[in-house]
This record gives C-alpha cells, structure tokens and sequence, in this order.
C-alpha cells in the first residue's frame, strides 16, 4: 500500500475461486468491513464484486474506472483485475490504482435527493419504522402481496429489517451502515414481484440518525388476479413485452447511476481543480445521464402500460392532495424560472376512484412540461373541477406557446415531440399519461387556454360512483 498525500496509489487484495477476500491491504479491508463483510470473507463491495465474477468467469483481465462508498465517503479509483488460474487456485488479484476519498461527494449527487425521495413516499406500498440499528419497529402493507411480511414482523418483532426479507445482489452481513443498503432491491415473502429498499433517516444524519422510515417500492404493479392473461399468452408477456422492466433496466440503473455520480463529482470539483471547460463537459455527462435515466424508466413504463391485460389499483385518490404533492416535487425546477405554482387551497377536497401513484405520475408529467416549456417568471395554475355524470378532473394551465388544433392530435403519440429536438424528452410522457388515464377509466386532453398557452386536463371517475375501467 503506497500513499502519496491524500491519494493512495495502490491498494491490493486477492480472492479465491468462491469469490471471497482472502488478503487486502488496509485502505481495501476497510472498506470491506464498512461493507459489511470480513476478512477472509465473501467480498461485500458489490462494485468490485461485479468485476472479480467477470473476470473470474470470463477467464480474462478487466481494467474499469471503480466507484463506491463506505456509508460517509465517496471513494474512486482504477481497478485492475487479474484472474488467477485454476492450478494456483483460482481467484483474482485486485489492483486499485489512484484510491481516493471525497468526502463531500455524496451530497453533490443527492442534489435532486427530497424530490425521488418524495415519489418513492408517494409509490411506497409497504412502509414502517426502524430504530437507530435497523430493527423494525412497525410495518404497514398497502398491498395484498406484502401483508405476509406485515405479519412476519407480528410474529416476531424487533428484529433487523433484512431478516424479514430476501436481498439480491449483495453479499452482506448485519450491521452495516444505511447508506449501503438504501436503494438495494430485494424479495419479500407471499410477493412475486421484485421490491426496492429504501431508508430514510429520521433526525440528524451528520451524526446518527434517530431511526429510518422503511419503505418498500415495488417495480411493478401488482397484477388483477380475476384478470390474467391466458396462459398461452404468458410466455409471451413475460419474454417479449417486459423485457426492458425485467431484464435491462436492472443491468442499466447501476452503471447509469455511476456516470451521473461521477460526473456530478468532477463537476463539483470534489476531485481537485479543474479548468472551467472540463466542469461543463463533466454537467453535460451528467444531464445526458439523467436523460438516458430517463429514457429507461419510461421505456419501462411503456411496456406496462401495453402489456396485455394491464391493469391499475382502485382506490380513493384526493386530487387535491396529489397535485400539491406533484407542484413539491417540482417546486424547486419552478422556483429556478421564477415560475409561479398556483394551486388549489388549503381544506379543499376533489375525490376520484383511480390509483395514487399514477395520478401522481401523471401530474409530475404534466406540471414537469408546463415548467419546461413556459416562460419565465410566468405562472402555472393547478386547479381541480366537479363534473357532471360522476366525473371529477384536474386541470394544469400554462402561459407558454400553447398548442395548435393539428399539434393538439398529435401530442398524445407515441414519440410525438412535436419537432423539440434539444429539450432532452423522450416523447413518451403523454402517451403513457394517456394510457394510464384510460387504464383507470378516464382521460387525458389538451385544449388552448383562455388567454394562451396549453391546458392539460385529467378526467377520472368520481370516488363512490359505480365506473368500470
């Protein structure tokens, strides 16, 4: 191990055939036991241990930019992996060259931190309460599926939260630090669908956090049981139509996340100076990251929403209530125009029959749009309407270009852009706005307003009157 100032040059470490740290110096056991693993013990880093799976396997040398954090610390270096052959006992030789630490680097990519973590609240359908050491105190399931972990926890409570459940990808061993385990995906019992952690601390998290709300996000809608689809049909949906959802889009979200991770640190500077041209190129990488981000969660959605027999939850959804909490989510984007956010006031109440996190979903598309494409220091009004024949609807208005008659028949395709080239959309957002609308038995319009700009208006079935999707 060879330091030079705050840079170590070098730290090294070796596995066996069973992948499992067998020596490290001290920089690579440090972070092997933040990880919580051991040595010797299976590697815990799960960046490295991707590499050292590959290249044990591939039978081939890897050299790759490395990235990870030990739960305070981002750390980056180039790992140089080198396999072992079987009749020196298998195994990689683990090289990291340039290892450094960047203490101030996981701020800099949780800039857009309260907004994910707000639609993680808002889409969240089993959550609870952890003490400072990760034992559950309560867990409440909003879905069918998840109620055998609700009483899991019943039965015997108290217990670390990952006794309850099973975690995928991650060699691990309790306790370890939150930050390592927020975002990790995982399977819970009575559930087929896969579910994604996350812990977000209650109190102070500079020193230690007073507990963690548990939520429990899952990739997928739950099915409607009285409505699946022929089992003729099952292959089919299950290899064609969800290949994105269930194949790429786990393999993507890492190294994406990654990029955007790094690029925000050599934008931030956090790497030692740099010549102002570099910081722009490394923004650039970034927002082309959370475009590319982006475009692979709504090529998800795209392939849930016309997958055949696609269904959404029927619930009571205050309107009100979601629209207040798509304008928080965007507040900050808004604010940064001088946009003004009007919305509909304080006690009122507009129930629809329709699932929550879709209208949400909807919502954050629609206000996300009006912000994009108005002016600034222009407004944008949020407003919810009773209407006749059992129907309640919420409307957002903007003061931007508005849309013709021919562009209004068109908005709604799919990869309709309307020939905006450079604004970084995808467009999909209304065509899955739409369709999700229609899945919960109303609709999705555009109009021109009164006096200018565009007016997107959300149609959904009143709650308590007898609508069928």
């Amino acid at each position: 191990m060879i330091e030079r100032g705050d840079t170590l040059l070098a730290a090294r470490g070796l596995t066996d055939a069973r992948d499992r740290l067998v020596t490290a110096d001290e920089a690579l056991a440090e972070l092997q036991y933040a990880c919580g693993g051991s040595v010797p013990g299976v590697l815990a880093v799960p960046e490295l241990l991707d590499l050292v799976r590959q290249a044990r396997t591939m039978g081939l040398r890897l050299a790759r930019e490395f990235s990870a954090h030990d739960g305070e610390e981002m750390i980056t270096g180039f790992a140089r992996i080198h396999p072992v052959p079987e009749s020196e006992g298998g195994g990689c030789e683990v090289l990291v060259e340039n290892w450094q630490r960047h203490p101030g680097a996981l701020a800099a990519a949780g800039e857009f931190a309260e907004q994910f973590d707000a639609i993680d609240r808002a889409s969240a359908e089993a959550s609870g309460r952890l003490d400072p050491r990760q034992r559950v105190q309560f867990v409440s399931a909003g879905a069918p599926d998840a109620r055998a972990l609700e009483q899991a926890v019943a039965t015997e409570p108290g217990r670390v939260w990952t006794d309850y459940v099973t975690l995928e990808d991650l060699a691990h061993r309790q306790p370890m630090h939150w930050r390592l385990l927020d975002g990790v995906c995982c399977r819970i019992p009575g559930s087929e669908r896969r579910w994604r952690v996350r812990l977000l601390p209650v109190g102070t998290v500079s020193t230690a956090p007073a507990g963690f709300e548990w939520l429990l996000v899952p990739d997928e809608p739950l099915a409607d049981v009285g409505e699946q689809p022929d089992a003729d049909d099952a292959e089919g949906i299950a290899g064609q139509s969800r290949m994105i959802g269930n194949a790429l889009t786990p393999i993507l979200r890492q190294p994406i996340a990654r990029i955007i991770a790094n690029a925000e640190t050599i934008r931030a500077r956090l790497a030692g100076p740099l010549r102002e041209e570099y910081t722009e190129y490394a923004g650039t990488i970034a927002a082309a990251g959370q475009h590319l981000s982006v475009m692979l969660d709504d090529l998800a959605d795209l392939e849930v929403v016309e997958a055949p027999g696609f269904r959404t939850a029927r619930e009571k959804v205050d309107l009100v209530d979601a629209a207040r909490r798509a304008a928080g989510i965007l507040g900050v984007r808004a604010q940064a125009r001088d946009i003004a956010l009007e919305l509909p006031g304080e006690g009122t109440t507009c129930l629809a029959t329709a699932e929550f996190r879709r209208v949400l979903q909807i919502l954050i598309n629609l206000v996300g749009n009006a912000i994009a494409y108005s002016p600034a220091e222009s407004r944008i009004e949020v407003r919810v309407h009773d209407v006749h024949e059992g129907r309640v609807a919420v409307s957002v208005a903007d003061e931007g270009p508005g849309v013709t008659e021919e562009q209004a028949e068109r908005i709604f395709d799919k990869f309709e852009r309307l020939g905006r080239d450079n604004d970084g959309g995808s467009g999909l957002g209304l065509y899955i706005s739409r369709r999700l609308a229609r899945a919960m038995g109303g609709d999705l319009t555009v109009s021109s307003g009164e006096s200018g700009g565009a007016v997107f208006r959300l149609d959904l079935p009143a709650h308590g009157t007898d609508q069928t999707a």
